[in-house]
């Protein structure tokens, strides 16, 4: 008996352990970001959209998030870095599409969790069906929103409306300092962003700008693998019971669930890939695991909101590419999910796919390299080569 109160002990006293190290971690991410949006500053000297000249077609920036996230397997980092570069100089209306993108790159990873069921037909089908699913969703939701945006700028409007709200008209432009809202957050991450901007500064200008930069991203990769490790081991279990309660009771609970469990694990990529054995087993049907992964969608968003907390630079414009993303994958769900016709689309794509791929596998290869890597760099390659010309 007293081994077992032991035992439950040690237990109580490692997940405690675990959770002052996930709340470091994420005070070391806000930090982070911080840095990248102070080096990025300093590197460009104010002159941050002739360093971005490459980018001034949406086209180019929506590529770069994508072909980005598939490298990095994190939407989180990206999006967090992007927060970061917009607080340093870098224009929103260059970073929308780079987002947008970031929403694409990220369902490369259930994809390649699904070919773990390669060996089984049938499984594989039902499980890149799934996978797959999200990708067609999100591809459908840039080729809905991307045009609007370049034509309207509906999303930058409704993203500087929403921050405008939450910190004040006075706050447009302003440093962070001047929004006692955020203050706290500001005051906790100083020391260690001043810190590093002391041992960045051996060097000259810009090279100190890019050596900050590059350690904010370095401790973003940092506390983003960390978190996403400790976290499966925390809520991972318990996200399958929730998931398996939840999943099957209707589209809003399935979307429910999968924004809360993605905002527990700070993972999409987790979440989703966490619906691919169970579809492919036959536990759930594609019916009931596509609105999951619309929640993953939303609830990926909170890291980029925690990190414009706490920017050296532009708040507004930080918050504002925060508060775009969110409002991009709410709106993308109300519309697409919304609409019949369109809610179908992309689960008939991903039937059509999945028959393919378990037909002859070089198609799943195929979709994979030619979805995530060779078009997008290809794009790249034209839209340089017309500049160029141009």
């Amino acid at each position: 008996m007293s081994g077992a109160v032991a035992t439950k002990s040690t237990q109580g006293g490692n997940h405690a352990v675990r959770w002052l190290a996930v709340a470091g971690l994420v005070y070391l991410l806000i930090c982070a970001v911080g840095m990248i949006g102070s080096g990025f500053k300093g590197a460009t000297q104010g002159q941050a959209e002739q360093l971005f000249a490459f980018a001034t077609n949406p086209f180019m920036g929506l590529v770069i998030g994508i072909v980005a996230t598939a490298l990095i397997q994190s939407s989180s980092t990206v999006t967090s870095i992007i927060v970061g570069l917009v607080a340093g100089g870098l224009p929103v209306e260059l970073a929308v599409p780079m987002v947008m993108g970031a929403n694409v790159g990220t369902s490369i990873t259930n994809t390649i969790v699904s070919m773990g069921h390669i060996s089984d037909k049938f499984e594989f089908k039902r499980a890149f069906a799934a996978a797959t699913v999200h990708d067609y969703f999100n591809l459908l939701s840039v080729i809905i929103f991307l045009p609007l945006e370049m034509m309207f700028g509906i999303l930058e409007k409704v993203g500087t409306y929403l921050s405008s709200l939450m910190l004040g008209t006075s706050a447009v432009g302003t440093d962070a300092a001047t929004l006692g809202s955020f203050n706290f957050v500001k005051v906790a991450t100083k020391p260690v962003v001043n810190l590093f901007k002391s041992f960045s500064s051996i060097f000259e200008q810009p090279i100190a700008g890019v050596v900050l930069a590059v350690l904010g991203v370095a401790f973003i990769f940092l506390s983003i693998t960390y978190i996403g490790k400790l976290l499966k081991q925390l809520m991972v279990g318990r996200a399958k019971d929730i998931m398996h309660t939840t999943v099957g009771r209707g589209p809003i609970s399935g979307i429910a669930s999968g924004t809360i469990i993605t905002v527990l694990v700070q993972s999409s990529s987790t979440t989703t890939s966490l619906m691919v054995p169970l579809a492919g087993s036959g536990a759930f049907s594609l019916k009931q695991i596509y609105p999951f992964t619309l929640g993953a969608n939303i609830g990926t968003c909170i890291t980029a909101l925690i990190a414009s907390t706490a920017v050296e630079g532009d708040v507004q414009a930080a918050l504002t590419i925060a508060l775009i993303h969110l409002t991009y994958n709410v709106l993308g769900v109300i519309v697409i999910y919304g609409i019949p016709f369109l809610r179908n689309i992309p689960t008939q794509l991903a039937v059509w796919l999945a028959n393919l791929a378990s037909e002859k596998k070089v198609y799943a290869l195929a979709y994979i390299l030619g979805v995530f890597f060779i078009i997008p760099l290809v794009c790249v390659g034209v839209s340089y080569s017309l500049n160029t010309v141009v």
